[in-house]
C-alpha cells in the first residue's frame, strides 16, 4: 500500500444518465448539493452496448458546461472502431478530457462482441487515435471479476489495461478493506504503478444492493448482510446502520493513505453527503 500514498487524492461521484425529464431534474438537484463537496470529477455510466450513449453524452456535456470535470464511461463490447472514433471526437469537442474505459456487458440477445473483446484493446485504440488527449480510468476488482477464470488471470488482465496506457484505476465497490489492501499489494509486486481509487457504495436498500452485488461479484460480508435482512422494512434504521458501516470503511481506507474515493451515488446526494461529513471532509458553504 505504500506507493498509493504518494498520489494526490481524488474524490469523485458516479451518476447514471436519467431516462426521463423528472429524473434529469432530480439529478440536477443531487449534483447541486454534491457540488459543495468540490469533487475532482463526476463520472456517467454507459449502458450495455452503448444503449444509453446519447444520455451519457448529454449528461456529461451539461456537467462540463457547469464548470466541473466529467468523465463518460465508454464500453467497447458491441462497438466498432468507427463508432468509437466518432464518439471520441464528439467528447473531445465537448471538452471532455477524462474517460472511464471499460469492456462493458453484452446486451441481451447480442452474440457478437464487435471489434473489441477486452478493455485493454479499447485503451490501446484510444491512445493510438488520440494520444494523451484523454486521461483514461480503468476498472479494478479487489474481489476479482466474476467472469475471471482465476484471481491470477484477473490480475494479469488488469496489468494489460495499465500497460496499454491507463492513468488511474477505480475499483468495483467492496465492503472488505483487506481485499483492497491485498489487491494493491499484489499489484505493487507485479510492478503496477498507478493510483487505484477505491469505489464505495452507500448502503440504503438491501434488496437493491444484494442484486447489484450478486451480479458484479462484490461480497457483502455475512455480518452486514444478516443485519440488513433483520431490519426488514425499517429503512431508517437500515440507513443509519449502512451509514456507520460505510463511514468506518472509508475512514480505514483514508487512514491507510488511499488516493481518494469514488462514490457510486445512484443519483442521490444525501447518503454520500452524510458519510462525507462523518469523515470530516471539507464542504463548501
Amino acid at each position: 500500500m505504500k506507493t498509493q500514498q504518494k498520489y494526490d487524492k481524488s474524490f469523485s461521484f458516479e451518476f447514471f444518465p436519467p431516462k426521463t425529464e423528472e429524473g434529469a431534474k432530480k439529478l440536477r438537484l443531487a449534483r447541486s448539493r454534491l457540488d459543495k463537496l468540490n469533487p475532482n470529477f463526476y463520472s456517467v455510466t454507459f449502458g450495455a452496448g452503448g444503449s444509453t450513449q446519447e444520455g451519457t453524452f448529454e449528461t456529461v456535456a451539461e456537467i462540463i458546461k457547469s464548470g466541473t470535470d466529467a468523465a463518460p464511461h465508454l464500453s467497447c463490447i458491441g462497438s466498432t472502431r468507427d463508432n468509437i472514433r466518432t464518439l471520441l471526437q464528439r467528447y473531445k469537442d465537448a471538452g471532455v478530457r477524462r474517460i472511464v474505459t471499460l469492456r462493458g456487458d453484452m446486451p441481451s440477445g447480442m452474440r457478437d462482441t464487435g471489434e473489441f473483446k477486452y478493455a485493454n484493446e479499447l485503451v490501446e485504440f484510444i491512445r493510438a487515435e488520440t494520444g494523451d488527449s484523454f486521461k483514461l480510468e480503468v476498472a479494478a476488482y479487489p474481489e476479482f471479476h466474476p467472469q475471471a477464470p482465476t484471481a491470477f488471470e484477473d490480475l494479469n488482465n488488469f496489468k494489460r489495461k495499465v500497460d496499454a496506457g491507463a492513468n488511474t484505476a477505480i475499483t468495483q465497490y467492496f465492503f472488505n478493506a483487506d481485499a483492497y489492501f491485498r489487491f494493491v499489494d499484489d499489484c505493487e509486486k507485479m510492478g503496477i504503478d498507478l493510483p487505484i481509487v477505491p469505489g464505495i457504495m452507500p448502503i440504503t436498500n438491501y434488496k437493491q444492493l444484494a442484486r447489484f452485488s450478486d451480479a458484479c461479484g462484490a461480497e457483502i460480508p455475512r455480518w452486514i448482510r444478516q443485519r440488513l435482512i433483520a431490519y426488514g422494512d425499517d429503512m431508517e434504521s437500515l440507513g443509519k446502520f449502512g451509514e456507520e458501516v460505510v463511514t468506518d470503511l472509508c475512514q480505514r481506507l483514508l487512514d491507510a493513505g488511499v488516493p481518494g474515493i469514488h462514490f457510486y451515488v445512484m443519483n442521490r446526494s444525501a447518503p454520500t453527503i452524510a458519510i462525507w461529513k462523518n469523515l470530516g471532509l471539507p464542504v463548501r458553504e
